[in-house]
């Protein structure tokens, strides 16, 4: 599962808002409640943005790593808030951390999720210049998982932007090849080319609806998949 940080802002500007991290523990606490194995991917737009940061002045390398660092924030507010929900969790860093998380290797994920774990990887590839989306794609397929689930602030993938276009119809399903033909970026180009090549296909829907994470594991016909 890949989650936006910007969305844990909730109404404010920066940071974290509390119900809405509240809302995906409980949302994410309810699959783990029901055997499922969940791995959790979550950006840090919330907090600092590598690229936006090279905007406005930023070594590109150092704002990358500062990026890295924010996700590490939100996955430990996110590891927090599950166990307040009963679940056991645990957050892997890609880059050395310890004691605030564990190295990232793929046993230790494996070995977490068939534990019944959620497993929270944090600090993106570990490398500059690679996006959590790219991230998110990486460590899907390193753990073998059956889908990637994007949960966005919008309710899928449209022909154009539904908020700045109310003329846009949105997909019920789309493939790699027509994501390419039709240049619509759900994930970065890196990410995206990944998923397709190793046959991981994406659900992108709207995390911030609630209930909305388990319509999509009860197979409800929301958001949009992303299949070869």
């Amino acid at each position: 599962m890949k989650l936006s940080g910007e969305s844990l802002m909730g109404a404010q500007q920066y940071g974290i808002d509390q119900n809405r991290l509240t809302d995906y523990a409980e949302e994410i606490a309810a699959l783990g409640k029901a055997g499922v194995q969940v791995g959790v991917v979550i950006g840090g737009g919330n907090i600092f943005r590598g690229l936006s940061g090279a905007t406005k002045g930023f070594d590109r390398v150092k704002g990358d790593q500062m990026g890295m660092l924010a996700t590490i924030i939100n996955s430990l507010a996110l590891d927090s808030a599950l166990k307040k929900q009963g679940i056991k969790s645990r957050v892997l860093t890609s880059i050395r951390m310890e004691p605030v998380g564990e190295y990232y290797s793929k046993e230790k994920a494996m070995e977490a999720l068939n534990n019944g774990e959620v497993v929270i990887i944090s600090g993106g590839t570990g490398n500059p210049y690679f996006t959590t989306d790219t991230a998110s794609a990486l460590r899907g397929i390193e753990i073998e998982a059956d889908i990637m689930l994007k949960g966005t602030r919008v309710d899928g993938i449209y022909t154009a932007d539904p908020e700045k276009d109310p003329n846009a119809t949105k997909f019920d399903t789309i493939s790699f090849d027509e994501i390419y033909k039709r240049n619509l970026r759900i994930m970065d180009l890196t990410a995206t080319t990944m998923c397709n090549e190793n046959n991981l296909p994406i659900l992108v829907f709207n995390m911030d609806q609630k209930g909305n994470l388990q319509k999509v594991i009860n197979g409800e016909n929301i958001g949009t998949i992303v299949h070869r």
